[in-house]
């Protein structure tokens, strides 16, 4: 009997129906897309929690967290931008291992049977007598033939495909990317310790004014507010109608008297006063 092929041929195509592609590539690609949902989730949680948007302006703006506190004998105030004191999750995948296992099985079993017989079934008889003497044999004969030739075969062939994968992957807590790195570290440097009710300067508090036509002196205000930015447009003096200059507003004072500078809750008083008033003053009496 010929030696039957078909286990081998069965476990062969098997092997080669195996979607390698598809069990290899499909946890890549699962990676990948966990990946990007990861770095999505950083970049929300950055909007969500760290910024705040202008409802007006639509302009984006870092949130910073203020407390107050004892420096020095006097209450301050530190505003600190938020992202920069709570940890921004960054997970990255740092290694995919994947295990594949395949194990194919195939058999192959045939039975032939055969059983040949034949007769041939053919009558003839024969009589003959002999006499000697007083005795007399009669003698008969027969004779059959049969023929008969059975056959029978039976094969059975049985295989079966298995294959199992282990998929691990290791992630963690990645370092920040350089350019969040270079964000977070401009956000630190913006640390600013304020006063509660803000602060109020000015460029003096005791100013001359020149014995001459349409004299007049310059005064310099710069605000911040408890927050540490600069206001510029809170800076008021009653009756006097300032120019704003960069962080600060520049009056332009022609009056000898008293000012009073306010912005928020900060007041500074600064006197004016004329250089005839001084040259009467500093003159003795004849």
């Amino acid at each position: 009997m010929a030696i039957d092929t078909t286990p081998s041929q069965v476990a062969t195509s098997a092997l080669q129906a195996i979607p390698f592609g598809s069990m290899i590539g499909g946890p890549l690609k699962a990676c990948i897309e966990a990946q990007a949902m990861a770095a999505q989730t950083s970049w929300q949680f950055i909007q969500e929690v760290g910024l705040n948007i202008d409802p007006k302006t639509g302009q984006k703006e870092a949130v910073n967290v203020s407390f107050q506190f004892m420096q020095n004998g006097r209450m301050v105030q530190l505003n600190v931008p938020l992202l920069t004191i709570v940890p921004i999750p960054y997970i990255a995948i740092h290694d995919i291992d994947i295990n594949f296992k395949a194990n194919i099985s195939a058999s192959s079993s045939s039975v032939s049977e055969q059983s040949s017989s034949s007769a041939l079934d053919a009558g003839a008889e024969i009589t003959t007598g002999l006499k000697v003497g007083p005795f007399h044999m009669d003698a008969k004969m027969n004779a059959s033939y049969s023929s008969k030739k059975d056959s029978k075969a039976t094969q059975e062939s049985k295989y079966s495909v298995e294959y199992t994968m282990d998929v691990a992957v290791k992630a963690g807590q990645d370092s920040m990317p350089a350019g969040l790195a270079k964000v977070l570290e401009l956000l630190g440097s913006s640390l600013d310790v304020s006063d509660p009710e803000g602060t109020l300067e000015v460029s003096a508090r005791d100013l001359t004014l020149p014995n001459e036509k349409n004299a007049k002196v310059t005064l310099i205000a710069t605000y911040k507010n408890n927050k540490g930015i600069f206001e510029p447009k809170s800076i008021k003096i009653s009756g006097v109608t300032g120019n704003v200059s960069d962080d600060s507003v520049v009056f332009e004072l022609t009056e000898a008297r008293d000012y009073t500078v306010v912005a928020g809750k900060k007041e500074v008083k600064v006197k004016v006063h004329s250089a005839e008033s001084d040259t009467k003053a500093d003159t003795p009496n004849s």
